[in-house]
């Protein structure tokens, strides 16, 4: 039975969630505030974070900050903002999806379902590790490193380089990468794609602005260079 943690500061919206959840037969954990998220995420391991943006006592972005920095599981965030560029500062800290006040219960649901359905897809049928130079993507244990030091990728970074990867030489085109890490009426939200990209060459890339890992395709997309293999 998956676990999901879910993060708000109002109890109707938690309670609410909940029971849409366990309708679903997921096990369902409750916080209010940042500091109860932080303990409960490291405390109960869940599958899955639902995390409110705006929470006492520690920012819901403080708290995705400090959670993908210790390899979190993937999280949904919840705003009541909905600029383009609010959803984009979440997803550059890692967050895997977002969805904007007021929402759809059983939307919330069908994402939560897609984004661990993603993450189940990402653990089986693959190889077990991918040598690109001196990049390993390591497939197993959800990783990349880069002479021996483990590289600290978000989830949907990693999502990102593993699905690049397991292709080397074929373009994706930045629709194709948005259905494949979002998968859920993502189209709005293109830019997402030049961003974690961007994120994700400061980390694995010995130069970014030259990198040799992951190119652009100038007017179609991304690729993983096949002669780093």
């Amino acid at each position: 039975m998956p676990k999901i943690l879910v993060v708000d500061d109002d109890p109707k919206i938690v309670e609410l969630v909940k029971l849409y959840l366990e309708r679903e037969r997921f096990q369902v954990f409750t916080a209010y505030d940042g500091l109860q998220a932080l303990e409960l995420a490291r405390q109960k391991q869940p599958d899955l974070i639902i995390l409110d943006v705006m929470l006492p006592k520690v920012d819901g972005l403080d708290v995705l900050r400090l959670l993908t920095q210790e390899g979190s599981p993937p999280i949904i965030m919840l705003t009541a903002k909905r600029t383009e560029d609010d959803k984009l500062i979440g997803l550059e800290l890692g967050a895997d999806d977002y969805v904007t006040k007021p929402f759809s219960p059983r939307e919330l649901v069908a994402r939560v379902r897609v984004v661990l359905r993603r993450l189940q897809k990402a653990k089986s049928g693959r190889p077990e590790q991918v040598q690109l130079g001196d990049l390993v993507v390591d497939y197993g244990r959800r990783e990349a490193r880069r002479d021996g030091r483990t590289l600290p990728l978000t989830p949907t970074e990693f999502n990102l380089l593993a699905f690049l990867a397991q292709t080397p030489g074929r373009v994706y085109s930045r629709q194709e990468l948005l259905d494949e890490l979002f998968g859920y009426d993502a189209a709005s939200l293109e830019r997402t794609i030049d961003t974690h990209i961007m994120n994700l060459r400061r980390k694995i890339e010995p130069d970014p602005a030259n990198p040799v890992h992951v190119q652009t395709v100038y007017g179609q997309g991304y690729r993983v260079e096949e002669g780093n293999r």
